[in-house]
């Protein structure tokens, strides 16, 4: 039968001095000057992350190397969509199913069952499969071994720093550790793909008997913001996770008005970790605003063209030659403003990408901006993936000077040298003209005289 979490959750108990003390912890993020005052939360570790630019909006010891238990399957679930298909035929061995200790969360595959990858991501994610973990990690990395080697390999390229992944699921083991920041990373990679959103979104899931597997039965969520037993207005997803070395961990991700949240909490009690997650929710939301740079960003391009709007004055273009990318969008606290932000310019090699704009607010990164050529703006700019398939030339040279402090001498000079080169066109009409008139004239007078001279 379909049981509960990686191990069965306990009753929710009262809290004792150790709740009351990581309440009082010191929260990291409350030390930027002028940043929102964050709340207080009892989870050891938490996190909440922008999943666009990656700032971080809060930090409670993120750092801290802590048990993640079930919050272990969205790298799973991950590694599962790069590299395997929805399609893809998946068996589950007797090591898959029968190598678990009693009692951890399982739906009740039995070895030498088969069911599609799409199916075994909803076992996963919704019913938390403790078996269909494992034999995902053997379809994909061909044995266990080898998929945890994938796991940390691919933390390591999304930038974790204080992780070490043991096995698929997150059972308990000295080896298999993460951190807050480093479960906010994953997850900012797992919620940018719309199959994995959508599967761990999903309340409850229905498998129906087929050739591959006999029950029929209906899994639970049971992320409380995800089930709606707490309901939460913009959740996209989540997975929960529990073991008593852990205690009870999340992964949540929430969207509202262009802002796409990432909320991360380790060891915590129940129901705390969801009573924190809203907090932390509402905390960003209220706080926090997303900017689209194009459309805000006064400072720089737009004020340094000399010659009006455009450059057609000089060479008949009908725009200007460079754009902010329109996708291009930052994060503010809601009492900042894009002219309280500091601005430090990258010149980039590889066209039409020309200058990147990083901004940051008393030392915090906010997000960047990318400066793209004339030709890439403003109607169609192409996103980052397009960007090398639609450049069909190579990337000029770039010398690293100061663009806004550039573009004016460049255009005087232009100027200069087009008020030279019309002289010049006079010039030489005048001294072609000149000749021709007198050429003509004398011309004349050589015509009468041998009239005359016939008559």
């Amino acid at each position: 039968e379909p049981q509960g979490e990686t191990q069965d959750e306990p009753e929710p108990e009262p809290e004792d001095p150790e709740v009351i003390e990581r309440r009082r912890e010191h929260i990291q993020s409350n030390d930027i000057a002028g940043w929102p005052e964050g709340p207080a939360v009892s989870a050891e570790a938490a996190i909440l992350m922008d999943a666009g630019t990656g700032t971080i909006l809060y930090a409670k010891n993120i750092h801290e190397q802590l048990y993640p238990a079930s919050t272990t399957k969205i790298l799973t679930c991950l590694l599962a969509m790069e590299n395997g298909r929805l399609s893809d035929e998946v068996r589950f061995s007797e090591k898959a199913v029968l190598s678990l200790p009693s009692g951890s969360s399982n739906i009740g595959i039995d070895p030498g069952e088969y069911m599609s990858l799409e199916q075994a991501l909803y076992g996963i994610l919704v019913g938390s499969a403790n078996e269909v973990s494992n034999a995902v990690g053997e379809k994909i990395g061909g044995s266990l071994d080898g998929f945890t080697e994938m796991m940390n390999k691919r933390a390591a390229e999304l930038g974790c720093t204080d992780s070490h992944f043991a096995n698929t699921n997150g059972l308990p083991n000295t080896d298999h550790y993460t951190s807050a920041h480093d479960l906010a990373v994953i997850a900012r990679a797992f919620f940018d793909n719309p199959t994995l959103s959508r599967i761990s979104g999903t309340p409850t899931y229905h498998f129906a008997r087929t050739a591959g597997q006999k029950d029929d039965f209906t899994i639970r969520n049971k992320h409380k913001l995800v089930n709606g037993d707490i309901p939460y207005s913009g959740i996209v997803g989540g997975k929960t996770g529990y073991t008593d070395l852990a205690r009870e961990t999340l992964v949540t991700c929430a969207e509202r008005d262009g802002l796409k949240l990432i909320c991360v909490v380790l060891k915590e009690e129940s129901p705390s970790q969801f009573t924190d997650t809203v907090t932390l929710f509402d905390f960003g939301f209220n706080n926090f605003r997303a900017v689209n740079v194009s459309a805000s960003e006064k400072r720089l391009l737009p004020s340094q063209v000399p010659f009006g709007d455009s450059l057609a004055d000089i060479f008949g273009n009908a725009a200007p030659p460079l754009y902010y990318d329109k996708t291009s969008t930052i994060l503010l606290p809601v009492t900042t403003t894009m002219e309280d932000t500091e601005t430090r310019i990258t010149y980039e090699t590889e066209a039409p990408v020309f200058a990147e704009i990083e901004y940051s607010w008393h030392g915090v990164v906010l997000g960047s901006a990318r400066i793209l050529t004339a030709e890439y703006g403003p109607e169609n700019t192409p996103s980052s993936d397009g960007l090398k398939r639609l450049w069909k030339g190579s990337a000029p040279d770039v010398v690293a000077i100061d663009l806004f402090a550039v573009v004016p001498v460049v255009y005087g000079i232009a100027s200069a040298l087009c008020l030279i080169f019309f002289g010049a066109a006079l010039i030489r009409a005048f001294h072609f003209a000149f000749p021709v008139r007198i050429y003509k004239k004398n011309a004349e007078k050589r015509r009468r005289r041998e009239k005359l001279h016939l008559e």
